[in-house]
């Protein structure tokens, strides 16, 4: 990113800006908070009712096969904002509409315990009289004197519930224990009557709503683009510093260096003056992420935690191939992996072209789990090394074992290249002195793994490689001792170098342990996959052929599915915390960049 300068007298200012909005290139640097600034806080809360709307008529419209939607109409923001606000009442009718249905739904299923009758002689009886009056109890309560005393009729009993009416004479008084319930205020023919009134209206309003969503949809997202044009162009104005009598407009900005020589011939060919400035170590420059295309698919997973500030390198490339290696063994089954790759690539044809680098990425991963689980020799639940025509290759089939040691292996691989870029980090930020210290441990660690790490996987190395191992450990321990704060008091290093020899071991330890669950979360999809399959054989066991094959079916596509859920669920979260917690510790990810947005049209 390079850093610019604007500075334009103040009757020129709102041409410049035009000027620089069709460039399109400038990220306005924010010196002015815009929490205070009641305009825009204006336009966001407008802009936010806007893309609500558009929301709900993308959904509506999406629920409606084949609707033709109307092309977009040129109105000012307040006609536009009154069509938002004709959606929000009808809205606002459908949840109270909604809600009646609702309670009307509760009156009937209450109305039917009690059965068709008529207010209107419950009327009848009153001016005679004679009260009726409503109650019900627990069915063991149940006096039957009450009968004799109250003139207690039983209407229904329902759930160990019994409902009774009694008929008295007007101000008698009824000493029963029960409840006297509330009743609907209409029987059940007049609730039936008005649930049918009411289903009509819905749909009326839902067809009302079909229809505003497909004639107003194009029209509220220029709405939307319009308010988006106005804020940014106020925000511009707000983050402008006025000087010389306020007969001088100053602006900074960023724009990336690409950018940069087309942008400063245009504004020379306008004659606006402009200044390349350098960026301070207070600036908080914003991030425009380069990645291959491999790569790119990956950048959703950055921006989940959080972009890499100005300072620091894009972790983007380099934890992409961890993280679908790591899904691949959390998935740990062929079959499944098989499944997700066919059916990303089915709905890739079908998707908007915004969702098709999800699908792609997932095939990536799906691509893994068929690796991964093609070693370790899982196929839809299925042991391919108990297979008899597999076994003569079934010693090549990773073992569980060795799944587990490789979880770990590949963990401190991780561990030690996370390790790596942050001693890379300190050289870029610091200097190569200030690196020093941290690039001794990476030797340190690596060659104390080499050492006693090989031997342990029954790679045994000969002597004098190993002491030489060891002598690189003791020269990485004495540089990573003397000299981890450069300029400072050697005994200052030493305790530093001492506390620091504590956090490494202990830290090390805990996330190097982390990776198991690499292998145990692998280890739980295949076996569960295998009991559905032993569930499916032993369950249908005695049946009939064709009964047999449908149960069967029936059980493998619950059971596999169910499995496939929990697996993708578990292989996406755990990576993700090994990747957030584990490697971005060790690679002292800091974070806290601000994405490059560019002062432009919408």
């Amino acid at each position: 990113m390079n850093k610019y300068a604007f500075m334009v007298y103040h009757r020129e200012y709102d041409a410049f800006l035009m000027t620089l909005r069709e460039l399109g290139v400038v990220h306005v640097k924010e010196t002015n908070s815009i929490l205070d600034n009641a305009e825009l806080q204006a336009l966001l809360a407008e802009r936010k009712r806007v893309g609500m709307a558009i929301r709900y008529c993308k959904n509506l419209n999406s629920l409606a096969k084949g609707v033709a939607l109307a092309p977009a109409r040129g109105l000012t923001k307040a006609e536009g904002l009154k069509l938002v606000g004709k959606l929000e009442e009808m809205q606002e009718k459908r949840v109270q509409l909604q809600a009646a249905k609702v309670s009307l739904e509760k009156d009937i299923a209450y109305m039917d315990i009690w059965g068709e009758f008529s207010y209107a002689n419950i009327r009848r009886l009153k001016k005679a009289g004679f009260d009726v009056t409503f109650f019900s109890c627990p069915t063991s309560k149940y006096e039957p004197e009450w009968g004799e005393k109250y003139n207690a009729f039983l209407v229904n009993n329902f759930q160990s519930v019994t409902y009774f009416v009694t008929i008295t004479k007007t101000g008698t008084v009824i000493d029963i224990d029960a409840e006297r319930p509330k009743m609907p205020d209409r029987g059940l023919a007049k609730l039936h009557l008005a649930m049918e009134q009411l289903q009509d209206n819905i749909k009326a309003l839902n067809n009302q709503l079909g229809e505003y969503a497909a004639k107003q949809y194009n029209t509220l997202v220029e709405l939307e683009k319009n308010i988006q044009n106005e804020y940014n162009l106020s925000n511009t104005l707000v983050q402008t510093d006025r000087e010389a009598g306020d007969k001088l407009m100053l602006l900074e900005g960023f724009v990336p260096a690409e950018e940069a020589p087309a942008m400063e011939a245009a504004l020379e060919k306008d004659g606006y003056y402009f200044q390349e400035l350098d960026i301070q170590d207070g600036d908080r420059v914003p991030i425009k992420l380069k990645n291959n295309k491999f790569s790119r698919l990956y950048e959703p997973i950055t921006r989940m935690f959080s972009l890499p500030n100005y300072a620091e390198f894009d972790p983007t490339p380099l934890f992409a191939p961890f993280f679908m290696l790591f899904f691949g063994l959390c998935f740990g089954d062929g079959g499944y992996g098989l499944l997700v790759l066919l059916a990303c690539t089915f709905f890739k044809r079908k998707v908007n072209p915004d969702f098709k680098p999800f699908l792609t990425l997932f095939q990536y991963l799906g691509l893994a789990a068929i690796i991964v689980g093609t070693c370790t020799g899982s196929f839809f639940g299925i042991a391919l090394a108990d297979v008899p025509a597999f076994s003569k290759v079934k010693d090549y089939f990773v073992s569980s074992d060795n799944l587990m040691t490789f979880s770990i292996v590949i963990g401190l691989v991780q561990i030690i290249f996370g390790k790596t870029i942050a001693a890379f980090k300190m050289k870029a930020q610091k200097g190569v002195k200030y690196s020093i210290a941290p690039f001794a441990w990476v030797f340190v660690i690596t060659a104390l793994a080499l050492a006693f790490g090989l031997p342990m996987l029954n790679l045994q190395l000969p002597e004098t490689v190993k002491t030489v191992f060891i002598g690189i450990a003791v020269v990485g321990l004495v540089v990573a001792f003397l000299y981890n704060s450069p300029g400072k008091n050697i005994f200052l290093n030493v305790g530093t170098g001492l506390w620091n020899t504590y956090n490494m071991a202990s830290g090390l330890l805990g996330d190097t342990l982390s990776y198991i669950r690499l292998f145990a979360i692998g280890l739980t999809g295949a076996i569960l996959g295998g009991v559905f399959n032993q569930l499916a054989v032993d369950m249908t066991e005695g049946m009939n052929v064709v009964v047999r094959a449908i149960c069967m079916l029936l059980i493998l596509l619950v059971g596999h599915a169910i499995n496939i859920g929990l697996c993708t669920i578990s292989s996406l979260v755990h990576p993700l915390r090994l990747i957030f917690v584990e490697y971005y510790k060790n690679a002292e990810f800091e974070g806290g960049g601000k994405e490059y947005r560019p002062f432009k049209k919408a």
